[in-house]
């Protein structure tokens, strides 16, 4: 019975009861008993109403905590895909390992081979010399042509055989070091994949770890906006976490915590380990790992960039060490404007201009199998690699190829490139692109 209804029929009953005493002391009873049941009642609603209040903050409660339990579900899955990936690789190599051994039996089974011929030769070797002394030995006869001519060739032939004796004994000694180059070949391998087994749970763990500790976060403070908003609840430490924009599904981010205050991070590349010639619907998603090299993904980008205004600061490195940074104010639109990408330059006083280029405000973002730049005749993202905001494959494309020392054959323009300063534009090592609300970048 609802909370309303039980206050009504308790009045009834009140009133009911309350019309059984006629006299005038019973009537000023009555009015006694009237007030009572006003402040019965009205401790009654504000009941109610606190009960109401309490089951409300209650179902919010619930649905932030499916919601969290569906990212960890989520995130356990992944670690779980990985884990089995890794499972795969490690088998790989065991098999590798193994085809390996057998090549290694069957070459000791050639060197023992070898060495039983040789053995039979030299015995057959070790009879003719018998043979040879046996007649050497035996008293020559003056002026005998025919016993030199014998001679002769029994000479000959005993350099022929010790000849054949040096190579089979230099052939023994070659499948030797052979067997032994493949013995260390087969220990290093056996090593490494010992190695990568123990790196592999290593990181799990951490992962795990960092990824437990992150829920533990969310589950003291409540899901966040963006980083800011973390480091506004009091965080202070970088790493990944679990945040939910406006109108958006939560997912996980890695955030820079600065003494100012809170960066997400959209994009990072360090060291190549990530494959960045990705097609439309990967740079739409998100790839790559937040504890190394990855894309956001355009869908997350513009569920941030909607929230409000906010920088994007352009951070990046060649190989020679120059640095420098760059600062924009920005937005993303959603994927039915081809997640265009507007820019406004900043121009507080000593920040680099032009560090990024995408040409035109609002130019739409680009993949080998979405043509969405402004050159007539060439697909960009085919000819420099990746996806970009290109226009006339421009002056910048940071999700390029990652450059390689001592490959030539990689060309120069696939690589990963930007502006460091007005006389270099080269090949890039690091870059780092991360977006603030504008009030925390100021």
């Amino acid at each position: 019975m609802k909370m309303p209804q039980v206050i009504i029929l308790l009045l009834t009953i009140l009133v009911q009861a309350g019309t059984g005493f006629p006299t005038d002391r019973a009537r000023r009873e009555k009015h006694a008993s009237w007030d009572d049941v006003n402040v019965v009642a009205h401790g009654l609603l504000q009941l109610g109403q606190g009960l109401k209040e309490h089951v409300d903050k209650t179902k919010a409660q619930m649905r932030d905590v499916n919601s969290k339990l569906k990212t960890f579900n989520g995130t356990v899955s992944e670690l779980e895909r990985m884990q089995e990936e890794q499972g795969e690789a490690l088998i790989a190599q065991s098999k590798e390992a193994q085809g390996r051994y057998r090549l290694l039996a069957e070459l000791g089974q050639e060197v023992k081979v070898e060495v039983g011929e040789v053995k039979r030769q030299t015995e057959d070797i070790k009879s003719r010399m018998d043979r040879m002394e046996e007649v050497l030995t035996e008293p020559a006869l003056d002026s005998n042509d025919s016993d030199h001519e014998r001679v002769s060739f029994i000479q000959r032939l005993m350099v022929a055989q010790n000849r054949r004796i040096d190579q089979l004994v230099e052939k023994i000694r070659q499948q030797q070091d052979k067997l032994e180059k493949q013995s260390l070949h087969l220990q290093a391998l056996q090593n490494k994949v010992t190695h990568k087994k123990v790196k592999t749970h290593r990181r799990r763990d951490e992962e795990m770890a960092l990824e437990g500790e992150a829920e533990r976060n969310q589950a003291e403070t409540g899901v966040a906006r963006d980083c800011q908003d973390l480091f506004a609840q009091g965080h202070r430490v970088s790493g990944i976490y679990t945040i939910q924009p406006e109108n958006s599904k939560p997912f996980n981010v890695l955030c820079e915590m600065t003494p100012g205050g809170g960066w997400t991070i959209i994009q990072k590349r360090q060291d190549g380990s990530q494959n960045f010639n990705q097609l439309w619907e990967s740079y739409r998603k998100g790839f790559g790992n937040l504890n190394g090299e990855f894309w956001l993904g355009l869908d997350h980008i513009h569920s941030l960039s909607k929230q409000g205004e906010y920088v994007l600061q352009v951070e990046l490195s060649d190989e020679v060490g120059q640095r420098q940074t760059g600062r924009y104010r920005f937005q993303v639109y959603g994927e039915e404007r081809m997640f265009a990408l507007h820019l406004q330059q900043d121009t507080s006083p000593g920040v680099q201009k032009r560090i990024v280029s995408t040409g035109a405000s609002g130019l739409p973002f680009s993949t080998a199998d979405r043509d969405n730049d402004l050159a007539a005749e060439i697909n960009c993202a085919e000819k420099l690699s990746g996806g970009w905001w290109f226009s006339s494959c421009g002056e910048s494309n940071l999700n390029g190829k990652y450059p390689r020392r001592h490959r030539g054959q990689q060309p120069r323009r696939q690589a990963m490139f930007g502006t460091i300063t007005q006389e270099h534009r080269g090949p890039l090592s690091t870059t780092l692109l991360k977006i603030a609300p504008v009030s925390m970048a100021q």
